[in-house]
This record gives structure tokens, sequence and C-alpha cells, in this order.
């Protein structure tokens, strides 16, 4: 009897052992799998939404000005480095059934799916964009590949629901899988609002001295050797536009000498630039022409891309 009880008692006590450790090693793999599923939950979320987004922007963006048009393109273009980081903290710890791994893949190329979207918009309708991806994919290529990544997921995301935490993720949307992208390019494309037009002009000139009053393109600056200019351009493109700014000052009297500078810079979209000038030598009682001119696209909005100046140096107090 005494025996019996004592292997009763190691039984029972080996049995309790187990269980123990066998909840323990449940506890961990039950945070694991939750916190997994969390990460991929809010991913998935994010992804869901900038599908639709896309999806809305493909479907609304000819009532938008190109401006918007980027800006919205920039935002979801932001969102990529996000995920890509995110896929990748997937890959560890392991999940059952190599959950993870898969996870991770599918997520990553879905990225890389979207990003050949975004380039293949951004680029029908010329806007000033730094493709995402290169090599880029075609765009059908990437839409079918959002198509059979969202059917491998609808499979996959089962693969938790009887595993400690009995976590269940949430499914993929597929409608950028699904929109007739080529038909409805050519709609933004040839949307008023969204076509490219070219314009730049001369938005403000600075003269140093400051001139004295005097009738609309005509300069009297007192007497001074030097002139200095400051003259600003400005881009009426959403795009890049080089432009080259010209500055001639031609004496029309017997002082002064005939001065000559050519400045470029390239804008980018809706930007405006400021070229400072070499001084202007001059001398008293000097007169002569200035001229500038700013070549690269025509004049839009009202700006000039020329202006004309007679300028008058004042004679010194000397007399």
């Amino acid at each position: 009897m005494t025996i019996a009880l004592v292997l009763s008692v190691l039984v029972i006590g080996f049995a309790h052992d187990v269980s123990r450790s066998a909840h323990g090693a449940r506890s961990p793999r039950r945070s694991e799998n939750r916190s997994f599923g969390a990460l991929t939950n809010r991913l998935v979320g994010e992804q869901n939404a900038f599908d639709a987004r896309l999806a809305y922007l493909l479907g609304h963006g000819a009532s938008l000005s190109r401006a918007v048009v980027l800006a919205r393109l920039d935002q979801l273009a932001q969102q990529l480095p996000g995920w890509q980081t995110d896929a990748s903290l997937l890959r560890r710890p392991t999940i059952a059934h190599q959950l993870n791994t898969v996870t991770a893949q599918l997520f990553e190329q879905r990225i890389d799916d979207d990003a050949t979207l975004l380039d293949t918009i951004a680029g029908a309708l010329r806007l000033p964009w730094t493709p995402l991806v290169t090599p880029s994919q075609s765009f059908s290529a990437a839409q079918a590949s959002l198509a059979n990544t969202t059917a491998a997921w609808s499979l996959a995301r089962w693969g938790l629901v009887r595993e400690p935490g009995l976590v269940r993720l949430a499914p993929l949307s597929d409608t950028m899988a699904t929109v007739p992208l080529r038909s409805a390019l050519a709609d933004l494309s040839a949307a008023p609002t969204l076509t490219l037009v070219r314009g730049i002009g001369i938005t403000a000139v600075a003269v140093t001295p400051s001139p004295l009053p005097a009738p609309p393109g005509q300069l009297v600056l007192p007497p001074t050797t030097t002139v200095h200019l400051a003259v600003t351009v400005s881009n009426a493109a959403v795009d890049v536009q080089p432009v080259t700014l010209t500055i001639v000052a031609t004496p029309t009297g017997a002082l002064g000498v005939a001065q000559r500078q050519v400045m470029s810079v390239t804008l980018g979209p809706l930007a405006s630039y400021g070229f400072v000038a070499n001084d202007l030598a001059t001398v008293a009682s000097e007169h002569f022409t200035l001229a500038l001119s700013v070549a690269g696209a025509p004049g839009a909005r009202r700006w000039p891309t020329t202006r004309t100046y007679h300028v008058t140096m004042a004679p010194s107090g000397a007399g």
C-alpha cells in the first residue's frame, strides 16, 4: 500500500509538471500569435485603405488639378517604405505553418505591385515623379500579381484560427486588381485640368540702390558705381522646367559700357527662384537700356517673359 501510494503521488506530480510545462509552452505561442496578428491586421487595413484611395483617385481625378493629383500620389507613395519595414518584422519569430514567412512575402510583393501602379499613373499624366521601382513590371503584371496575392492570402489567413490565441486575420481587398486601368488613365490624360501646360515668367525685380520716383518703365538711380539686380522667375507648371535668364545693359549715350549676363536654373513644380546678378558697373549721368528676358517656356498667368527699363543715373553732386 505504501509503495502504491508513493507511485500515485509521483504520477500525479509528473502529470502536473507536464501540464504546467505544456501551459508554459502555449503561453508564449499565444502571445507571439496575437502580436503577429495585430501587426498583420494593421498592415492589411492600411493596404485596403490604400487600395480604396487609389481607386477613388483614378475614378475622380479628372475633377482635380495636377498639383492635387501629384500630392495625393505622393501621400500614397510615402506609406510604402513603412510597409517594407513592417513586412520585414513579420519574419521573426517563426509562426505555425511558416505563416510569418508567407505573409511577409505576400506583403513585399504587393508593395512592389502598388509602387508599379503609382509609377504608371504618374508617368501617364507626365507628372514630375521619381520612379519607385526600377526596373518596374508592367501595370498589367502588377494587377495580376495583386489578384494572385489576394487569392493566396484568402487561404493563408486562416492559419492561426486553431492555434494558441485563436487569431483571425483580416481579408485583403482586390479593387486595384480589377480596375480597368488603361481606360481610366486615358480618361485622366484627356481631362483639361490634368493637361500639362508649361508657363514661366518674371515675377519680381529688385534694384539696389532704390530707384527714385519715375514713370513706369523708367529707373532713375542715385549716382553710384554699381547697381545690384535680383530677378525672381516663377514656374506655373506642375512639372520640372529649365529656365534661362538673360540680362543686357546697353548704353544709349557716350558714357558706360555694354554688359551681358546669362544664368540658368531648373525650377521644380510651381516653384520660384531668385537670380542674383553680378553687379552692373555704372557711372554718374549714364543712360542705358536694361533688358531682362527669361526663356524655356511661354509666359503664364500674365507673367511677362521680358522686362525693359530705361535707366538714368543721376549726376554726381560734384556736378
